[in-house]
């Protein structure tokens, strides 16, 4: 018994040598995908770097399973990733800083002028989650009934609930969910492994997109110009006061950033849980969340920052920095999804990617009918799926100016994720075997 459960023990189990290892992955693809020529050159006119950072971290994970089958014995895995802490440190600590970072010198008229397709988009999304659980259901069940039947706590419709709470909203709207819908312990740890790989397969497709997104936008003859505008706007602005940053500059705009990270942190741990206790009715618009405090006030302080003085930190390097801390958590949600989970419980994601292409074929369906640029389809997409820890990634793939669209739409999923998930619990009810 103790041999075999040494043998389970984590190659790696330090978090400062896990970190070392994303940071050299990440220094890995930077380094390569910046040379013009040769066969780097080539593989990322195809693969954006983004993809990457976030892919080849998930190997840590999926890798030793891999080797096991091939090999035909039991190789011990090199990281447990839920036993890390990296990923709650970039989360919390990192995500906020960088949006602050990342907002500080931004547009927001320039936003303004993006006009209303950001908002179709993203209610599409969620309209896509809440009709494509029981579109995936029905049709599972035509060879399956048994993969979504189940009676009691144990109704493996409960347990989608929980799914349609995360991609509409984030963790809270997924963690009420599980309380409404009394949802079983065991049907609940499947369901968070659906969510986790099906989301993150399809981030990986949107960075793909992100890489295409000229081409798409042609072929949807979408107007792209407004996009463009900001982004050249952007560009010229920190060209123009570009310059190489001295060391109270940089630790000027480390203190703004992390300074206004630790308000979030305050203002949450005072806030959340008074409205939770004294205003219950509020924890159907994630109010109750430390978390979502968190990032309201990060980036609210962002915006606010961009009409002073600070705004001219940008040349000094702020945004960049911001995104240094951005694929730092890109790599840490990386780690975390185990592709070879799919293959233990094959019949719950295939409803997931089921699900997933529902929420696909309609964003493109609206997409390409109200000529939407693809970058609002995708990160109207992520605002759903991924939330305010993966939507600004997403964003500031076409540019880092970008990334507070994502969380602006972020923040909105929260406020309608339970009743979106509420009313796509009761359509999977309705259409689940008995």
């Amino acid at each position: 018994m103790e041999e075999t459960q040494a043998a389970l023990t984590p190659l790696i189990t330090n978090d400062a040598v896990l970190f070392g290892i994303l940071m050299a992955i990440l220094a890995f693809v930077f380094v390569t995908s910046s040379q013009k020529q040769g066969p780097w050159a080539t593989f990322y006119k195809y693969v954006p770097s983004l993809l990457l950072c976030y892919f080849i971290p998930s190997l840590l994970t999926s890798g030793p399973p891999i080797l096991e089958g091939i090999i035909g014995s039991p190789v011990r895995p090199l990281i447990n990733a839920e036993e890390s802490k990296l990923y709650f440190v970039a989360s919390r600590y990192l995500l906020p800083t960088s949006l602050v970072l990342l907002t500080l010198s931004i547009d927001l008229k320039g936003i303004l002028r993006l006009g209303p397709k950001a908002i179709i988009m993203f209610f599409t999304g969620s309209l896509g989650i809440v009709i494509g659980g029981p579109i995936a259901i029905l049709l599972v069940s035509i060879v399956s009934p048994e993969t979504v039947g189940g009676q009691g706590p144990e109704a493996v419709w409960r347990g989608l609930s929980t799914i349609a709470g995360s991609w509409i909203g984030g963790g809270a709207n997924q963690t009420a969910m599980k309380e409404v819908w009394d949802v079983s312990e065991g049907t609940f740890s499947a369901m968070v492994a659906v969510d986790v790989i099906v989301a993150n397969i399809w981030m990986a497709v949107l960075l793909l997109g992100a890489g295409r997104s000229d081409d798409i936008d042609r072929a949807f003859k979408a107007d792209n110009s407004a996009i463009t505008a900001l982004k050249k706007t952007m560009s010229g602005y920190q060209d123009s006061i570009a310059k190489i940053p001295n060391l109270t500059e940089i630790m000027t705009i480390l203190a703004i950033g992390f300074g206004m990270t630790a308000l979030g942190h305050l203002i949450g741990d005072i806030v959340a849980p008074w409205i939770g206790e004294n205003y219950p009715w509020l924890t159907d618009f994630s109010l109750d969340s430390q978390f979502f405090w968190i990032i309201v006030i990060t980036t609210t302080a962002g915006l606010v920052l961009s009409f002073t003085k600070a705004r001219n930190l940008e040349g000094a390097g702020a945004s960049r920095l911001g995104s240094a801390f951005l694929y730092v958590l890109v790599a840490t949600i990386g780690m975390k999804m185990d592709i070879t989970a799919i293959f233990s419980n094959f019949g719950l994601f295939a409803v997931g990617i089921i699900w997933m292409m529902v929420h696909a074929g309609l964003m493109l369906g609206v997409g390409r009918l109200i000529k939407a640029p693809f970058f609002f389809i995708a990160v109207g997409s992520q605002a759903n799926v991924g939330g305010a820890a993966s939507a600004p990634v997403v964003a500031s793939a076409f540019h880092p100016s970008l990334a507070t669209v994502g969380v602006l739409l972020a923040v909105l999923g929260y406020a309608v994720g339970t009743y979106g998930a509420y009313i796509c619990a009761i359509l999977m009810r309705a259409v689940a075997p008995v």
